[in-house]
């Protein structure tokens, strides 16, 4: 029996003839723990993407961004974790966890292209013993893995790394604020801690401000 296949893949598969093909990648590449080739892949990426799914079956994908070589910890072949940063106050994808546990993780390298494929359960907590792992995390994912390929790279464009994110928490500097916070109209519904950061980085901006920051690519978005 697949682990991956229903009867809607299998009528796909039948009007291509591409069922025994679709057999034999499973056969090949399918897993079910995390080996050190995967690991090390995983664990040296600065980038992911996360699908989730809400209580009522919608699905969403979110990026999600760290430093390089300590974002994302392989626990043991079948658990991956990785941090919950600050973000916009909506905690889309975590509540979406707590809610349904399903979820899906695509990890890419664009400069030599390949990726992988894990597809598992998972929890975000705020009280895990890994969240003094990362500086500033707010909640601590832990993915249980239950499906794991690597995927052909074919249509992966080639791109390179320009600068990274000067919103990375690290350990040697203080994380600048995010500058849609100093949106003059959102003022009131900031946090305290929030608030008095504004004030120390250069007070509040219209939004139009900050789209041409957006608009022109500027640093400063």
């Amino acid at each position: 029996m697949s682990r991956l296949y229903n009867e809607k893949h299998r009528a796909l598969q039948d009007l291509f003839n591409s069922r025994e093909m679709a057999d034999r990648v499973e056969e090949v590449a399918l897993v079910t723990e995390v080996d050190e080739m995967a690991k090390d892949f995983i664990e040296s990426r600065d980038m992911f993407f996360l699908t989730t799914v809400d209580e009522r079956g919608r699905p969403t994908v979110s990026y999600k961004g760290g430093e390089a070589g300590s974002f994302i910890k392989v626990l043991d072949e079948k658990t991956i974790a990785f941090p919950s940063y600050d973000g916009n106050g909506m905690y889309y994808s975590m509540g979406n966890i707590q809610g349904n546990p399903e979820v899906g993780l695509l990890f890419i390298n664009f400069e030599t292209p390949h990726r992988i494929r894990v597809q598992g359960t998972a929890t975000a907590s705020n009280n895990d013993p890994l969240i003094k792992e990362w500086k500033e995390a707010e909640m601590v994912v832990r993915v249980t893995v239950s499906e794991l390929w690597q995927n052909c790279p074919r249509y992966v464009h080639r791109y390179q790394k320009v600068k990274e994110s000067r919103y990375i928490p690290k350990e040697e500097y203080k994380t600048p604020i995010a500058t849609w916070k100093r949106i003059d109209s959102l003022q009131d519904v900031l946090r305290e801690h929030e608030l008095n950061q504004v004030a120390e980085e250069g007070g509040t901006m219209p939004i139009e401000e900050w789209f041409s920051y957006i608009q022109s690519g500027d640093d400063k978005a």
